[in-house]
């Protein structure tokens, strides 16, 4: 069996842009966690995958505990809490674990992405649910709905902003005759599409460094250098907000009156996510008005698309 360094899995494995909470909070335990796994056992992606989703629904279970009545109810929410982070350090593990083995598959992928959703909808769900017992608060039932909707908007607008630029991408290398950005194209779409797919603004976005930088250059560039994406609320900062921060909010009824703060952070990550999903949309529309503006440029300069090239003398 090889061995592998916690440099190759940090070289082969690490994305070059990722969420901040996945860069600061979970790789450095990741990466270390898959040196010993990959080293030491011949434990699957898929089986990592069930792991997390093992971890998942004991998170859930905790969450709802306080409305059963068992034990110290800060006590659940913290576990659930700490559950929740830790399964989601193993579904990172499972991606990390197939590239540095090249044991990943597209059924894989597909199995991730639904475990990922059943967890976060099983746990948010107990966390709220579980709340509005506990507390009798309405507010909380009318949050859950709202929490799900906002992370399915998420994934389902990411997928497609993926999509279209993807779209876009290969329109302008058929009609340049680009078959090696086709070809890294068609590899890439034997995958699964993304939803925190921005490269495409990051690259196209990046003109020739002026002499005074602008302070949103500024920033990015500061951000990039620490593998973090310039849009710093994504699913994954959502759902570890939900699930993660607002139940450790609990600890402040250990020394105020307050029972927590879990429909603040609720309200403010729909706020923070929202935001960025319009940031993204107006990108994308940018894009797709350069897009269109080279199309033009390129068809009135007499290019076809490489498809439409066999047939002509």
């Amino acid at each position: 069996m090889p061995r592998f360094s916690l440099a190759q899995v940090k070289e082969e494995t690490y994305k070059a842009k990722d969420a901040w909470w996945t860069v600061f909070l979970v790789d450095p335990l990741a990466g270390r966690l898959v040196v010993w796994t990959a080293n030491r056992t011949e434990i699957t992606p898929n089986q990592l995958t069930l792991g997390a989703g093992v971890l998942g629904l004991l998170s859930a279970v905790s969450f709802a505990m306080p409305a059963v009545g068992v034990g110290a109810g800060w006590a659940w929410l913290l576990a659930g809490a700490l559950l929740f982070h830790l399964s989601f350090v193993l579904d990172c593990m499972d991606g990390k674990i197939a590239r540095l083995k090249g044991t990943g598959s597209v059924f894989g992928g597909w199995v991730d992405f639904v475990f990922d959703r059943i967890r976060f909808f099983a746990c948010v769900m107990a966390l709220l649910i579980g709340q509005w017992v506990v507390t009798g608060d309405v507010a909380y039932l009318i949050a859950a709905p709202v929490v799900v909707f906002f992370d399915l908007l998420r994934y389902l607008n990411g997928s497609q902003v993926a999509k279209t630029r993807r779209a876009m991408r290969r329109a302008l290398a058929e009609l340049v005759g680009d078959t090696e950005e086709l070809r890294v194209d068609a590899a890439k779409g034997l995958g699964r599409v993304s939803p925190e797919d921005d490269e495409m603004d990051e690259a196209s976005a990046a003109p020739a460094p002026p002499v005074r930088r602008s302070r949103y250059a500024r920033a990015r560039d500061f951000l990039l250098r620490h593998r973090v994406r310039s849009h710093l609320f994504s699913g994954i900062e959502y759902e570890m907000f939900l699930c993660v921060v607002a139940p450790v909010t609990v600890l402040i009824s250990l020394f105020t009156p307050l029972d927590g703060l879990i429909l603040p952070v609720a309200a403010f990550s729909v706020l923070a996510l929202l935001f960025f999903e319009v940031v993204l949309v107006l990108r994308l529309w940018r894009e797709a008005r350069r897009f269109e503006s080279r199309r033009r440029y390129l068809l009135d300069a007499g290019m076809t698309p490489l498809r439409n090239r066999g047939g002509q003398s």
